[in-house]
């Protein structure tokens, strides 16, 4: 009785509950974050809905090829006669497909061993921040490149592969905030209190760091986009499944004539990258408003 009334006066003035709140109205009336979850959710729509937007199979070869964008195929055929737009949103599909597997371990890992490095400090804090160092020292395209030569392409392995390489930066972030908050008079009252680490790190520090993971999270999606699609488009993706990468890689060659090949994935490419940089940064301004700043005031000096 008296861990959990003490943990509920303990607690800040402001819920972690309300302070989303907040946050959610004040992302809504920022034009650039409504443009970029606006952009991103339609991007999303078309892949998740590629099975039923078109009833065309995007590996089909039954139709007249280079046909230009027209009402019946409104992104046009490629050389071998398949619908361009079939492909475009089965690459969406496919795109983040892998980025969302890759986020859920990069979340996971990131949160799990900043917070335990944040919050133990001491020789776990040193072990886990090594590991960091270890994992940022590896290439990912050149790490990419091995694993495709040794075990093969696949997007199951190149889920895993970005998963493992792509979590530092997060548990960097957890890790700096963790540190802040433990610090703080309401960690150090509910500690008095009697309630167990687990209990202190659940529902007194965690909660506080939510707003850093979520700023970080879409920008951390649109390198993975980027990062997907250039592996696509080496080859070092799965070759029976269709990505924005790939078909970029399959245009190349029909650049002068067949300029629908190139010009709709791409943008695709270009406006989902452009949508999560968006969100991402109007998260940044609403969530931060102070580090923003400081970062803008920077950037004034710099170019002054």
């Amino acid at each position: 009785m008296t861990e959990a009334g003490g943990a509920s006066s303990a607690e800040p003035a402001g819920t972690p509950k309300r302070e989303g709140a907040a946050a959610l109205r004040r992302f809504l009336r920022r034009p650039d974050g409504v443009a970029g979850l606006g952009i991103v959710s339609s991007v999303a729509v078309v892949g998740l809905l590629a099975g039923r937007l078109t009833s065309v199979d995007p590996l089909a070869m039954a139709h007249p090829t280079f046909v230009r964008p027209s009402r019946r195929f409104p992104m046009g055929t490629d050389a071998v006669g398949r619908d361009v737009f079939s492909r475009v949103a089965n690459g969406i599909a496919t795109s983040l497909t892998v980025v969302v597997s890759v986020m859920v371990i990069v979340t996971v890992l990131g949160v799990t061993l900043g917070a335990l490095a944040g919050y133990r400090g001491g020789v776990v804090d040193s072990i886990v921040m090594r590991l960091v160092d270890m994992v940022q020292a590896i290439p990912d395209f050149l790490l990419a490149i091995v694993v495709v030569a040794l075990l093969g392409a696949g997007y199951d392995k190149l889920i895993l592969l970005l998963g493992l390489t792509s979590w530092t930066f997060l548990a960097r972030i957890v890790r700096a905030e963790v540190l802040s908050v433990k610090r703080r008079e309401f960690v150090e009252s509910a500690r008095s209190l009697g309630a167990s680490n687990l209990r202190i790190l659940l529902r007194h520090v965690l909660p506080n760091v939510v707003p850093a993971v979520v700023v970080v999270l879409p920008l951390l999606a649109s390198r993975l986009v980027l990062i997907e699609a250039g592996l696509s488009f080496l080859g070092l993706g799965d070759p029976e499944n269709v990505s924005l990468g790939l078909l970029i890689s399959e245009a190349q060659p029909h650049l002068q004539y067949y300029w629908w090949l190139s010009v709709f994935p791409g943008v695709v490419l270009v406006a989902l990258v452009l949508g999560l940089n968006l969100a991402g940064e109007a998260l940044n301004e609403v969530l931060n408003p102070t580090e923003a700043a400081r970062e803008r005031r920077k950037v004034d000096v710099a170019t002054t």
